[in-house]
């Protein structure tokens, strides 16, 4: 006999599908790969308008006049603003210093700074428009590299600076400075049997997202905006737009549209302020998008570096010291540049133990493009070079590079340069095993009865070669990355879950401002909350801030930071769903009060696995929302004189071995496999995961051989700003990937994740030049490395 109210048609419970650890398929993925998925450029709205944006000609020149009459009597035009027509005194913006202005006011720092926006009826005319608007220049002395901007009587990018970094840099040309001195290198150097030394050149890459930069701004009724953008951290930009507007920010209401890309390019403003001022100039909803070009000029770029390194070993293979010097050109705008800086140099002697360091990174202000965020974020350029170190230390000790590398392994417990210990699994020896371990691709692979495939050749189907000429290499490299927001950053993200009936079967809500950039975060999400509440049905609701903030999109700090606010509000609804049973059901079973109980497969089961009530049940009209903030734990920032402090929070680990094939007679790369080893704590989506891996290898791969912005030395012009000129890896460059994933995990995070995105673009650019130096025998110090390098024809 059943007592009245209890739960019937119970079965034993069932571990819920499409949880953590499953590699379950992406919920845009199919739409993605069909076409059918409206990215930001799609967006259409009735009646608007189209905005454009008139940009500089040259890098560093005083605003002599502007004149818009003409552009203004163009049919068509609704409106068309200058840095003098802006609405209120806040008429600068940035992510950490706002020294950006909204539109170019007295000078331009960079060539395509905007000067002026438009509004018209069609996106030809705006253009047409936008190119009658005549200004005058008075052209300025230029400041492009270390030497013109620190100069006793340099030009001043930045005249009247009074940020908070400002009082504490040598020269007012210089962003940001932070040395770390631990121990005593010049003594240390006094017990080494060989020091070696090396000067390295980094290069300019960019993100080269594929969508590009778009937003529709609609005006309100109630005077206030809404903005549907391709971003990657709502609350930042809402932070910086709604000052410039002079409108609280409950009335710049951000909504993300499908993004085509990021790596760290969307984390700064692009068009949002000139769409929103547009639309509430005009009263009509305004589109902004790019061409491939403006793209070029709209958003930040990897910082290119100079960097200086001494290393010094004994004989038996140990360090005894490292000394380097990290220079990276910040443009004409902070940007990122002071985190960037503390990356660099905080991470600049990679995974290795070494006591005694005297380390010094900056950044420095010039007419250059503005650089700032990108994946790797100032780890990349340094890992470039000390890799390049170890090769050399390596060789002067006859050791082969792994054992090298080995020798000098961190491991769980070893202090960081900055005195910090590592305080989770850090398996660097085991990451270079296991991808020294995997099987080497063929030999001349090539070859057939048929004669040579020329695919398999440098060069391709250009048929430079059949095989003549052609030398094989083989390198390695491993290298350490941050995860998450540090130096005492207030590092959190929110999360929005709802439990309800709907349809006679429990549903979950999740709703969080997280931007999801092509990473799998709503994949994830909805994983979390399968697995934390057992329900099989979850909706991600779209990004906006009408939720608290979810952070950047960057650091690969996502799954770590909302995920793990998604899975503590989950937790939270759990419990609030088991106390609605224990209230209703308690008296029919004693396990509601003495067993520890869970939700799986829309059922609460004990932890035997007895059912004991179903969710639609325990629920019956309830709802139970949570939204709850999540933080990770706390980081401190770099002491400014000694660099010593706990400023990261997490730390990642690859290791990457590069087997190339070169035609050393006319200077041609083929990649030839990529094989990557790292370690992820915890694989949440195992396919992402590896999809993470090999998409961070391949940008890593770009800027080893082919990718670079070239900025001309005496104008600062970009030469370069198309998909013609600058170079991509497509997938006839896209080498073999194998990837072996290792699981330790970490106990501060949660389910022992590790942040996974970055890791790989660090190891694969300096494995790729150092199977190319093993090819050819030549100490190659900048990337990308380009036929002329290779030839001697520079």
């Amino acid at each position: 006999m059943t007592a009245v109210g209890a739960p019937t048609g119970l079965t034993q419970g069932s571990r819920t599908k499409g949880g953590i650890g499953e590699s379950t398929l992406r919920p845009d993925g199919v739409l993605k790969v069909t076409g059918e998925f409206a990215y930001a450029s799609d967006m259409w709205h009735e009646d608007m308008l189209w905005g454009q944006i008139l940009r500089s000609t040259v890098a560093h020149a005083e605003i002599v006049s502007i004149d818009t009459g003409e552009a203004l009597a163009t049919p068509g035009v609704y409106a068309v603003m200058t840095y003098d027509d802006l609405p209120t005194d806040v008429r600068h913006y940035g992510l950490e210093i706002r020294d950006t202005p909204v539109l170019a006011h007295g000078k331009v720092r960079h060539h395509g700074e905007p000067v002026a926006i438009v509004a018209a009826d069609h996106p030809e005319t705006a253009r047409r428009a936008a190119a009658k608007i005549k200004v005058e220049y008075r052209e300025l002395p230029l400041v492009t590299d270390e030497a013109s901007a620190t100069a006793p009587d340099a030009v001043l990018v930045h005249e009247h600076r009074d940020d908070h970094h400002s009082g504490h840099v040598p020269h007012p040309n210089i962003v940001h400075r932070q040395p770390i001195v631990r121990g005593d290198a010049d003594r240390a150097a006094g017990r080494a049997d060989v020091i070696v030394t090396g000067d390295y050149h980094f290069g300019m890459q960019d993100q080269a997202f594929l969508g590009p930069e778009s937003g529709l701004a609609v005006p309100g009724e109630d005077g206030g905006v809404d903005l549907y953008i391709a971003t990657q951290w709502l609350h930042s930009d809402l932070r910086q737009i709604a000052p410039v507007l002079g409108l609280p920010e409950d009335k710049v209401r951000m909504t993300l549209s499908g993004v085509g890309g990021a790596f760290g390019g969307r984390e700064d403003l692009s068009m949002q302020i000139h769409a929103c001022l547009l639309a509430l100039r005009t009263g009509k909803p305004v589109k902004i998008v790019y061409n491939r070009f403006e793209s070029f000029f709209g958003h930040v770029h990897r910082h290119p570096a100079r960097l200086h390194y001494e290393h010094g070993a004994t004989r038996d293979g140990r360090l005894t010291h490292v000394k380097c010097r990290i220079v990276l050109d910040g443009g004409a705008y902070a940007s990122a540049s002071p985190a960037v800086v503390g990356n660099a140099a905080s991470l600049s002697v990679g995974p290795y133990v070494c006591e005694d360091v005297d380390i010094e990174a900056l950044a420095f202000y010039s007419n250059n493009p503005p650089c700032g965020a990108m994946r790797g974020f100032g780890a990349v350029q340094a890992c470039f070079a000390y890799e390049a170190q170890m090769d050399k230390v390596a060789a002067e000790l006859d050791l082969g590079p792994v054992e090298f590398r080995r020798i000098n392994a961190m491991e769980q417990g070893t202090l960081m340069p900055t005195g910090q210990p590592v305080d989770s699994p850090a398996p660097v020896a085991e990451l270079l095993r296991r991808v020294k371990a995997m099987p080497m691709p063929p030999e001349r692979q090539w070859e057939s009865s048929e004669g040579a495939d020329v695919r398999q050749l440098p060069g391709g189907l250009s048929n430079t070669t059949h095989g003549e000429g052609v030398a094989r290499g083989v390198g390695y490299a491993v290298g350490i990355k941050n995860v998450g927001f540090s130096e005492g950053f207030d590092d959190y993200s929110t999360a929005r879950v709802r439990l309800e009936v709907a349809g006679g079967r429990p549903v979950v809500t999740v709703h969080t401002a997280m931007a999801e950039v092509g990473q799998g975060g709503v994949t994830v999400h909805a994983q979390i909350a399968r697995t934390e509440l057992g329900v099989a049905q979850v909706t991600i609701r779209p990004a906006d801030t009408r939720v608290g903030s979810a952070g950047s999109t960057s650091a690969s700090r996502q799954t770590y930071v909302t995920g793990g606010a998604v899975k503590h509000a989950c937790e939270l609804v759990r419990e609030k769903v088991l106390d609605i049973g224990r209230r209703r059901f308690g008296s029919h079973h004693p396990a509601w009060a003495t067993a520890e109980l869970r939700l799986e497969d829309g059922k609460v089961v004990t932890d035997g696995g007895e059912a004991l009530a179903g969710l639609v049940d325990v629920l019956e009209d309830e709802v139970v929302e949570v939204e709850q903030e999540w933080r990770h734990r706390p980081t401190e920032p770099f002491d400014l004189r000694t660099g010593q402090g706990d400023g990261h929070v997490q730390y990642s680990f690859a290791a990457h071995r590069a087997v190339v094939e070169v035609d050393t007679e006319l200077g041609l790369v083929k990649v030839i496999e990529l094989a990557c080893a790292q370690d992820v704590g915890k694989a949440l989506n195992p396919l992402s995961v590896v999809g993470q891996i090999q998409g961070g290898t391949v940008q890593g791969l770009g800027i080893a051989v082919m990718e670079e912005i070239v900025v001309d030395p005496v104008t600062a012009k970009v030469r370069n700003p198309s998909f013609t000129d600058y170079l991509l890896p497509t997938i006839l460059d896209t080498p073999a990937l194998p990837v072996d994933v290792l699981e330790l995990a970490d106990d501060h995070a949660p389910y022992g994740l590790r942040g996974v995105g970055e890791a790989p673009t660090l190891s694969s650019t300096p494995a790729v030049l150092a199977a190319v130096r093993d090819a050819t025998g030549l100490a190659l110090d900048r990337t990308p490395v380009r036929p002329e390098h290779l030839t001697g024809t520079a």
